[in-house]
């Protein structure tokens, strides 16, 4: 990805302004694609965001929308159409997770807010992309790339069960999906990132155990930005319910 190629169409990144959603964004503008992003409070970095993309030489605009909230969504799709146009690509991206804890420490608070967001939001988010792309609501087709975790696989002991377990029903979801609509022009995939060097690890997480996987390192955003770019176009165009893991062998 280190040019302009020709106009692809309109991508939407959730939880685009930081991360591995602000590199997913930069990435599919440098392929081609017009991009919209979500924040939920960071409007100077989602603005920074726009501002590379738009450099690269492609459209781009930021919504404040919470994920967790089903109106916040309708007009999220609703505002990065009416500047960029329909929406063919939507990376289900946005998240959180808490303070590292097991689960006879967890309270209903923080499950609530973990599940709302992470599961709840992306089926609310899935739904609203289906409903804009889909033949069956006289779309044009597209594609949806589901951002879950490697923990989703692996548990996250100790640290973030009610995290992974949040993510598996990510796994489900995709798989599910994308059996209901791939008569309807839409494929639906998952990526699930290990040990990434982003700001949703705790302090000296990385520094822990970020030499665990076999390739010996964390992950940078840029390198799953690039499968989610991949999946997005039509390199990938075989290709549907499937889950695909960047995590350095871990």
């Amino acid at each position: 990805m280190t040019g302009t190629e020709g106009a692809r169409g309109v991508a939407l990144v959730t939880g685009g302004s930081r991360g591995i959603g602000a590199a997913a964004a930069i990435g599919l503008a440098r392929d081609g694609w017009d991009v919209g992003i979500s924040y939920r409070t960071r409007q100077d970095e989602a603005a920074r965001v726009v501002g590379t993309c738009e450099a690269i030489g492609r459209r781009a605009v930021a919504v404040a929308a919470d994920v967790a909230e089903a109106k916040d969504i309708e007009r999220l799709f609703d505002g990065v159409a009416a500047s960029l146009g329909p929406i063919g690509a939507v990376v289900n991206n946005a998240g959180v997770v808490s303070p590292a804890g097991r689960v006879d420490e967890y309270d209903v608070e923080r499950l609530e807010r973990v599940f709302r967001i992470n599961t709840i939001g992306a089926f609310l988010v899935a739904g609203a992309a289906v409903r804009r792309m889909s033949t069956a609501h006289r779309g044009a087709g597209g594609v949806i790339v589901n951002v879950s975790s490697r923990g989703a696989v692996l548990g996250s002991a100790g640290e973030y069960v009610d995290y992974a377990a949040s993510k598996a029903a990510v796994d489900t979801l995709t798989i599910g999906l994308a059996n209901e609509v791939a008569s309807e022009g839409i494929r639906v995939l998952g990526i699930r990132p290990g040990l990434i060097e982003t700001e949703i690890h705790a302090e000296g997480r990385l520094e822990r155990i970020g030499s665990t996987p076999p390739l010996g390192r964390p992950g940078t955003v840029e390198e799953v930005a690039e499968l989610i770019v991949f999946l997005a176009s039509d390199r990938a165009s075989y290709m549907t319910g499937s889950m695909v893991d960047v995590a350095g062998g871990r």
